[in-house]
């Protein structure tokens, strides 16, 4: 708690005092604040009105703001709403001579630090300053620093100074303190996991769990179980009981990559824990309640597949709170080399070598490039370069001859895995797709699943198994 020795302190060493914002439209309660707090050493203005307290916001620029509920005209809850997004920083503590629990959970749910009634008492409101204030430094503290990283093109692991990512990562900060579902879509390859991480990192529940599962990775008959759990016998073998990926992420983040391979029959259940924050698992009648925060991402067109009777209509427009868009390499090229220079030193780190910067000829080269499996594609040519590296001289490849089989010796991806599993069951089952003993049936997918996997892992069958 601030001391009695607060203000001459603030004066011999120069410092900006902390500022607080009253609107009271009692006068003589609202002196009465204005000299207790300039006694304590705070910076303080006090205004009879929301209004008042509207103009006098932005020049302000207070630390804390403390204000009354019942004010003539737009009252302090309609002050917090319009204040919006300029209370990020600014902790607010609203006041009122009529409690109620109703009216407690309003004032949080506009947006307040914390909610008390009249009479106020003077160590409980020095008390709740010295908590405001603190609040209040390290979220500008941290606004500053990640100001700083995005300014550098660095924000937690995300990494472009160009325009198109600095967008990202401004609607990244944007969407972090909140709990609203996000949407990411871009294509294979760009960082949409990175993206999804970066927001539960900077988000409030960045100390709970990350849970992440890839729709396109698990077979349908096991993706409900799989996202709800299941109890002990709710099917042939499920001999034990299982928590699921929801559950998992209870106070935390969920993130279903891949949304669009969700099959239609599970996406209401889904739905049902963004809106109402409860599902059942698998063979239990019991309700659980949860508290996640869901960021879903896919490379396709959600749009169309609503359009198409593929995707959920109320589904698509719940995930899509705030949509994000990550761009692809090719859109992004001033981003490329610092790319390159962090995977070089990576991946020579890690393998125990010594290799020098990639020359600047080369790094002409690699700007060039397309790069169609975008960072994830850099980042396995990379990778093999500095596999293939002696005497602390980058191997540049072929960038014609490349091809994404270099993943197969540093990295494979769960795609990579999936689109080896699907052709191996094609080819087990000499290319037919239904039936009791087609690709389908093995893989444990409907015919449909199946065939919506393929196109998108660019898989064809042979002119000669054209035929189911």
């Amino acid at each position: 708690m601030p001391d009695e020795s607060r203000a001459v302190r603030t004066v011999e060493t120069g410092e900006r005092k902390d500022r607080i914002l009253i609107v009271e439209d009692e006068d003589n309660a609202r002196k009465g604040y204005e000299q207790l707090l300039q006694r304590w050493g705070y910076d303080v203005v006090g205004v009879p009105s929301a209004e008042e307290a509207l103009a006098r916001f932005s020049t302000f620029q207070p630390d804390t703001l403390i204000a009354d509920v019942e004010l003539p005209g737009m009252n302090g809850l309609d002050l917090l709403q319009q204040l919006g997004d300029e209370l990020r920083h600014v902790p607010a503590i609203i006041i009122t001579g009529k409690g109620s629990e109703e009216r407690a959970v309003a004032a949080i749910e506009a947006g307040a630090f914390w909610y008390i009634e009249k009479p106020l008492k003077g160590p409980v409101l020095r008390a709740l300053l010295d908590r405001a204030l603190s609040k209040a430094r390290d979220a500008q503290n941290l606004a500053v620093l990640q100001k700083q990283l995005r300014d550098a093109g660095r924000l937690g692991d995300l990494v472009g100074a160009s325009k198109p990512m600095q967008e990202v990562m401004r609607v990244i900060e944007m969407a972090a303190p909140s709990s609203a579902s996000v949407l990411i879509t871009g294509e294979t390859g760009s960082g949409k996991e990175i993206v999804a991480r970066t927001i539960h990192k900077l988000s409030p529940r960045a100390n709970s769990p990350f849970v992440a599962i890839n729709c396109s990775a698990i077979p349908e008959t096991l993706m409900e179980s799989e996202i709800f759990g299941h109890e002990r016998g709710a099917f042939t073998g499920a001999v034990t009981a299982h928590i699921g990926r929801v559950a998992l992420a209870d106070h935390g983040t969920l993130f279903l990559d891949e949304i669009g391979d969700m099959p239609l029959e599970l996406q209401p259940k889904i739905l049902r824990v963004l809106q109402e924050r409860e599902f059942e698992p698998v063979g239990s009648t019991r309700t659980t309640h949860v508290d996640v925060r869901v960021i879903a991402a896919t490379n396709r067109s959600l749009r169309h597949m609503v359009f198409d009777k593929e995707f959920r209509e109320d589904l698509f427009y719940r995930l899509n709170t705030f949509p994000i868009h990550l761009p692809p390499l090719r859109e992004r090229k001033s981003d490329i080399p610092e790319f390159v220079n962090y995977f070089v030193r990576y991946y020579a780190e890690s393998m125990g070598k010594n290799v020098e910067a990639i020359p600047e000829q080369t790094m002409r080269l690699l700007v060039r490039h397309p790069w169609p499996g975008n960072i994830r594609e850099l980042q396995n040519y990379i990778a093999r370069g500095v596999i293939l590296s002696t005497d602390g001289v980058f191997e540049p490849l072929p960038l014609d001859e490349f091809e994404s089989p270099a993943a197969e010796i540093v990295n494979p991806t769960l795609e990579d895995k999936v689109r080896e599993e699907i052709l191996a069951a094609c080819h087990r089952a000499n290319w037919k797709l239904g039936g009791p003993r087609g690709a389908a049936a093995r893989l444990g997918l409907k015919r449909t699943t199946l065939f919506h996997k393929m196109r998108r892992l660019g898989i064809r069958r042979p002119s000669d198994h054209s035929q189911d």
